[in-house]
């Protein structure tokens, strides 16, 4: 069994829930949340996987990844995805938009369009779709109206479709329960707009993968929505609380407010917590509403387990002992934020896409080359950036406030990285075990960067640490920028550099390694 599975125990016997029997499945958004952990599951229950990823190098460094077939398309593409469907039985479609600008809706319509008409056209037995609960009758944010649309689009298929439905899902790592932890730890006493007293119908990952699994296996006449919940029906209020008791936290006081618009308060969680206000918004106005499922036809199709579903507290209990083993297989952060550069790195410093300047420097460390990449790539979240603490402090404050990352999002795990994984206000672009760690730049910046940390031997056997900052301008603004801060480089890099090199040293010397030992390959 595959180690990042969800929440609390893998789906055992997952046959019991889904037998897949060889058949194919086909995996959109793999880099995403829920994309990342259904995959092991659906191998794990005998389907063959067919992961889809717009940059399938960014899921290399996966566990499952020698496991599934994977295909480099867009959704949004029809020369691309008609192909990537073929052979298909059930397809799921784990593609939202999280972005707030003015055109976001009307590409998840064109996308499911597209996706559609291409599962049509290659009948694929199936499409699964993840989309949000909401309630009847009322207006909806824009963001709630887009879910809505996309699953009546991919209803109004010929291919029978099942959507699922959820509110709030509890997991370590997913943007609810973040949200919900950081506000609950951070703040033990918060005004609070007067939506948390709202019910809300929370679940846990596990039950949400457990019926996405299961609805591949739904009659063909059967072609509509579910609302997906747990056991537990509550206000964000109770949550907050619930959550407070589950931590072993003194109890949270709150008081409620009607001045706090959901935008406002998205505002506010960017501050407070790791998750921007871009995701934080469609989160928010999801609570303006009343979220409780109305029925529970799933179970005709997949049965509730023997011992019933996980309600919140249990859900919160596992989630934290997770977090506190540092074993969350992914995390709201896996995908790009909204906005962020995604430009690859040009592999010629001579790129003739324009200026691209350099801050390059070279440290001779005496310590193995292994323990000096153990000291790289446990960098940034809680060990910090090993220069000038202030200065990132208040850079990635400056951030956070001009709609960027910042510094909160911290790592997935602290001791390893992943090629797409997230390390404060970067992404992890490149890894090559005990060689290199390429990091992109997703703070805003007025062009493009990167951070590049190696480990090399020398000639004569010595470990050296090379550090590459790199930066692409845009425009004026861009030259602007990196002459503002070239002076402050020797202070930021130059620190790096040396405490670097001193942990790393350290740590050999605590480890008995012979001075000047390299890790020979």
């Amino acid at each position: 069994m595959y180690d990042d599975t969800p929440d609390g125990a893998p789906l055992e016997n997952a046959h019991e829930v889904g037998d897949g029997g060889g058949r194919l499945a086909l995996v959109t958004g793999v880099s995403g949340y829920i994309g990342g952990r259904l995959v092991p599951e659906l191998l794990a229950a005998g389907f063959r996987v067919r992961a889809v990823a717009r940059r399938p190098e960014a899921l290399r460094d996966r566990p499952w990844i020698d496991d599934v077939e994977v295909v480099g398309a867009d959704a949004s593409d029809a020369g691309a995805i008609g192909p990537a469907l073929e052979g298909v039985d059930v397809a799921y479609y784990l593609i939202h938009a999280m972005s707030s600008g003015a055109s976001f809706s009307a590409e998840d319509r064109r996308t499911a369009r597209t996706f559609a008409r291409a599962a049509t056209a290659q009948r694929v037995g199936r499409v699964v779709y993840l989309g949000g609960l909401y309630p009847e009758g009322e207006e909806l944010s824009t963001h709630m109206e887009s879910r809505r649309e996309v699953g009546e689009i991919l209803l109004d298929s010929p291919v029978p479709t099942t959507v699922l439905r959820a509110a709030v899902i509890l997991g370590s790592g997913s943007a609810s329960f973040e949200m919900m932890r950081y506000l609950t730890e951070r703040l033990p006493a918060m005004v609070c707009p007067k939506w948390v007293g709202n019910r809300i119908q929370p679940i846990a990952v596990r039950d949400v993968l457990r019926y996405l699994v299961g609805s591949a296996d739904m009659p063909a006449d059967v072609n509509r929505a579910f609302d997906i919940g747990g056991p537990d029906v509550m206000t964000y209020l109770d949550m907050m609380r619930g959550y407070a008791e589950v931590a072993g936290l003194p109890k949270r006081r709150v008081l409620p407010v009607e001045v706090m618009s959901p935008r406002l308060s998205s505002h506010w969680v960017g501050v407070v917590t790791p998750v921007p206000k871009e995701i934080a918004r469609p989160l928010v106005e999801s609570m303006v509403h009343e979220v409780v499922c109305k029925e529970h036809d799933i179970a005709r199709y997949v049965p509730d387990p023997p011992e019933g579903l996980i309600g919140f507290r249990e859900a919160v209990r596992l989630a934290l002992q997770r977090v506190q083993e540092a074993n969350v297989a992914t995390r709201w952060s896996s995908a790009s934020v909204p906005g962020a550069p995604s430009d690859p790195l040009p592999s010629d410093p001579d790129w003739a896409g324009g200026n691209l300047y350099v801050d390059e420097r070279t440290t001779v460390v005496d310590a193995p080359a292994h323990v000096l990449w153990r000291v790289l790539e446990g960098i940034g979240g809680e060990k910090g950036w090993y220069s000038w603490p202030m200065a990132w402090a208040v850079r990635g404050v400056m951030d956070r406030f001009s709609g960027g990352p910042g510094l909160r999002r911290g790592r997935r795990d602290p001791h390893r990285l992943m090629v797409g994984d997230a390390v404060d206000w970067w992404r992890v672009e490149e890894r090559e075990e005990d060689r290199l760690l390429r990091l992109r730049a997703e703070m805003r910046l007025p062009g493009l960067a990167w951070l590049d940390l190696r480990v090399e031997t020398d000639a004569v056997g010595r470990t050296l640490f090379r550090q590459r900052a790199l930066f692409h301008p845009k425009g004026l603004a861009g030259q602007a920028y990196w002459a503002a801060i070239s002076p402050f480089h020797d202070v930021v890099f130059g620190g790096m550099q040396r405490n670097v090199k001193s942990t790393a040293e350290a740590a050999a010397r605590a480890e008995g390694a012979p001075a000047g030992a390299t890790l020979v390959a």
